[in-house]
């Protein structure tokens, strides 16, 4: 049985014809893809912020991890807010909000109304990218789905790779304000389209009392995902648990946590409607979405930082190495659209899964002498292998999915790609520095009186400093000074090609598990709630 969603939007096709699908999935895929470039777009303007608004590093961070507290703590609660106000009136209302907040963020003349600016960005945009693709998948038929989720994908997995490379070169060209007054013109755009081609909402009867608000769940939801989120962001920088801030974190997220699960369990009306774990293509649909998260966003922090700290490159030089894979993912996710219905998903998603891997395994050979060509195989397999877990993923994970579980259930595979995303970057940036720590003592302990290499390289760096007129003494101190740099430097490059060899690893592993998944072959969802 068709939803009042679905009867309003027939009635606007078919007076107006099947543009009005297609305007649709353009006004909430451009609002998608306007929150997501923002989760990235300001990490290469920090330093020009923190110089700008007078700022400590540590202080110019909090513009990052605001944003990202205030949006997963939104995300799960898309679909209550939804029930509770109409589904197109919330969405709307967030698009407006988030464009609003991005205004002032570029108007923010100190840091504070910078960091408050963007809480509010997070806040509204939290539940864009889950409103967005459950419109889509409520709005489009069976045979429609696969390309409506492949543009929804581009806007998805091609942001994150966009947003460092825009934001660098609009903070290279003209000013990091700029990096938030880009959202204007998209978010007109999209209110636009969104009120003229978006169902209206039903009204309400009077005489029905609506849902008491599961404000515990609220509560407990916000303490445990906000604190996750700060040990995520702030566990690197503040060494992990040897600060108390971190401890006492990781342990309210603990406890409000299984608060939180216990309670949403046992309430009648829950915040998050987490009885959908049960079924299986959920379930297993959640853990490769944070693999996707993991690996993804992993490496677009892994390969940006190693063209920047290790070979000098430019943030938006550093940028523009991951362009290659986000135009292979744009132009795949039309053609992987088009198949994801006729073949079995489980396939695609092990296929993908391996060019994942086999992509990763490519930049193990990693080292100071790279080049773009050296990079581009690699990004585009990326491109490719992303495309390919991503969508038919998508389509898996609502499988066995009851219709009226769908939003929810799209609510839950976005906060769980982003909170995997998270971990990915926390995880590596820890591993990386813990691998240089480790090949510096190897590489240290074959420097020795007794090693002939590193004697003659001695000598040579001693007389080099001396042909320039420095004594004896200061030269051979210049000269170890300049070798336990380059050890320094060696020590980071061999942990940067561990990290390859172990995400190969690691994504090689999770190639079993997609049997877990369904074909994808079901019906698409004809009823949301």
């Amino acid at each position: 049985m068709p939803t009042f969603f679905q009867e309003e939007l027939q009635r606007q096709v078919d007076q107006r014809g099947e543009i009005v699908r297609w305007m649709l999935l353009i006004g909430v895929a451009v609002s998608a893809l306007m929150e997501v470039i923002d989760m990235s777009i300001t990490n290469v303007a920090l330093p020009h912020i923190q110089g700008n608004l007078n700022a400590t590093s540590s202080e110019a961070a909090w513009v990052i991890t605001a944003y990202s507290i205030a949006n997963v703590i939104t995300m799960p609660l898309a679909t209550m807010l939804g029930v509770m106000y109409g589904k197109k009136r919330y969405f709307i209302f967030s698009v407006i909000g988030f464009t609003l907040a991005s205004i002032g963020c570029g108007f923010a003349s100190s840091l504070l109304f910078l960091v408050m600016s963007r809480v509010v960005q997070g806040l509204f945009g939290g539940g864009l990218v889950a409103k967005a693709q459950a419109f889509l998948f409520e709005g489009f038929p069976p045979e429609r789905q696969g390309m409506a989720q492949g543009v929804f994908g581009i806007c998805v997995l091609v942001g994150p790779v966009l947003g460092p490379t825009l934001g660098g070169w609009l903070t290279d060209n003209y000013n990091w304000r700029w990096i938030f007054f880009i959202n204007v013109p998209i978010g007109i755009i999209s209110t636009l389209l969104c009120l003229s081609f978006l169902p209206r909402d039903q009204e309400k009867e009077t005489d029905v009392l609506p849902n008491p608000v599961d404000w515990t769940g609220i509560a407990t939801l916000s303490i445990w995902l906000g604190c996750l989120q700060y040990v995520l962001e702030k566990g690197q920088d503040d060494d992990w648990f040897s600060s108390k801030t971190i401890v006492w974190c990781a342990i309210s997220a603990t406890i409000g946590f299984l608060i939180f699960v216990y309670h949403e369990l046992k309430t009648r009306y829950p915040a998050v409607k987490l009885q959908i774990m049960r079924y299986r293509s959920v379930s297993t649909g959640l853990f490769f979405q944070m693999i996707v998260g993991f690996v993804l966003f992993g490496l677009n922090y892994v390969i940006p930082s190693f063209a920047q700290l290790m070979l000098g490159y430019t943030a938006l030089q550093a940028g523009l190495l991951l362009i290659p894979s986000a135009i292979v993912s744009g132009l795949m996710f039309p053609i992987a659209g088009a198949i994801v219905g006729k073949i079995d998903c489980r396939i695609l998603v092990v296929f993908g899964m391996t060019v994942l891997s086999a992509s990763c395994w490519l930049m193990v050979p990693l080292t100071l002498s790279w080049g773009w060509n050296d990079f581009l195989l690699s990004s585009l397999l990326r491109g490719l292998g992303v495309v390919m877990v991503f969508l038919p993923l998508t389509l898996a994970a609502v499988g066995d999915c009851p219709t009226e579980d769908i939003q929810t259930a799209a609510s839950l595979l976005s906060l769980i790609r982003t909170l995997g995303g998270s971990i990915g970057i926390a995880v590596l940036a820890t591993l990386v520095t813990q691998r240089t720590d480790f090949h510096r003592v190897v590489l240290v302990e074959k420097v020795t009186p007794y090693s002939f290499e590193a004697v003659n390289q001695l000598k040579e760096m001693t007389m080099m400093f001396q042909q320039s007129g420095w004594s004896f003494a200061d030269a051979l101190e210049r000269a170890l000074k300049l070798m336990e740099t380059e050890v320094m430097i060696q020590a980071a490059s061999l942990s940067y090609a561990d990290i390859s060899w172990l995400l190969a690893i690691f994504t090689a592993c999770t190639v079993p598990l997609c049997l877990l998944l369904t074909s994808g072959k079901t019906k698409a969802p004809a009823e949301m709630h």
